[in-house]
């Protein structure tokens, strides 16, 4: 398969998996030009996988929503996914050199120059397929986690052409929650990218945390309401709920802490030892499995809550797989 063949798998490669699949295990067997379109494609994933999670953190009315409009919205975000990928200096060139090193490439020039040289037979496979995918798309995230300047006319030294705020908002969310997180996971079993998954989402990235009736934090992360037998700290807030479907706007009381830890801590013990939420404790094995749990017990009445939480998680774990890729390069 020729380069210009590769070329027309793009706009499927946006939303269809297999192909994504189908076009990584080429990527070993052709020459670099199918390396670097590889990566392009790679990119074109991530991105549309970002916003996606950037649009399901948004808060909604819920009045003007519909199955069309969040089609439309679909639609929209692999459009733009495409046209964001394969920028010069962009997240492809990252991805690509990755990808190249751990298929035994001697440097990234080889896939920019296409040298004629380098057959694949020289590539060993030093991964699983599924193995790469997962780290190279961890890996390219890097380049929108650090701060750059606004995009400028295209050259071969520009940054990419998208705004990256919304990444770094996560990429800190990650980081300054992890310690706590992976304090509990070591008590409760629930991993830790579930916990950050979930905080991502009851908070959006840290954006929206509860606070006191005068301003200060209340530590809340996850959400959890002061029900008659809390005794402890209360932030009084509107929030909405669902009621028949139907999105509401209502004060309720919610539990405050003294440190993020300790939320993390409350949370834990809520779901590892409250009779409602055993089944969500047991299925801690795949995330949509713990996601519908919490939304067959009743943990927040928003009809799609498992699928939005799902997503955010897969977005954390994203995030924290690339800080593991980051700290074994540096």
């Amino acid at each position: 398969m020729g380069y210009a063949q590769l070329s027309s798998t793009s706009g499927s490669l946006a939303a269809d998996a297999r192909s994504l699949n189908s076009l990584k295990l080429q990527s070993v067997q052709n020459t670099p030009a199918a390396i670097k379109e590889a990566a392009k494609q790679f990119e074109s994933l991530f991105m549309r996988e970002l916003i996606k999670s950037m649009r399901e953190a948004t808060m909604k009315s819920g009045m003007m929503d519909s199955p069309g409009g969040d089609l439309g919205a679909d639609l929209l975000d692999q459009q733009f996914a495409v046209q964001m990928s394969g920028q010069p200096g962009g997240l492809s060139d990252l991805i690509a050199q990755q990808l190249s090193r751990q298929m035994g490439e001697q440097t990234a020039a080889v896939v920019e120059a296409g040298n004629p040289t380098e057959t694949p037979q020289s590539m060993p496979m030093r991964m699983s397929a599924m193995n790469q995918a997962s780290s190279i798309a961890a890996y390219g995230a890097q380049a929108s986690a650090a701060p750059q300047a606004a995009p400028q006319a295209t050259t071969q030294a520009a940054s990419p052409v998208v705004s990256t705020r919304p990444m770094t908002v996560q990429n800190s969310f990650v980081t300054r929650h992890t310690e706590a997180a992976n304090n509990v996971e070591k008590t409760s079993g629930i991993p830790s990218s579930y916990m950050l998954g979930q905080a991502a989402h009851e908070t959006g990235w840290g954006r929206h945390e509860i606070k006191m009736a005068d301003g200060s934090p209340s530590f809340n992360l996850f959400g959890i309401k002061a029900t008659s037998g809390w005794t402890g700290k209360v932030a009084e807030v509107t929030t909405t709920e669902y009621v028949d479907g139907v999105a509401k706007k209502m004060t309720a009381k919610f539990r405050a802490y003294d440190s993020y830890e300790s939320s993390f801590r409350d949370y834990a013990r809520l779901i590892t030892q409250t009779p409602r939420y055993a089944q969500a404790s047991q299925q801690t094995d795949t995330v949509q499995g713990f996601t519908t749990s919490l939304q067959k017990a009743g943990y927040a009445t928003d009809p799609n809550y498992a699928n939005k939480l799902s997503q955010i998680i897969n977005t954390t774990q994203q995030l924290q797989q690339r800080a593991q890729l980051v700290a074994q390069n540096t």
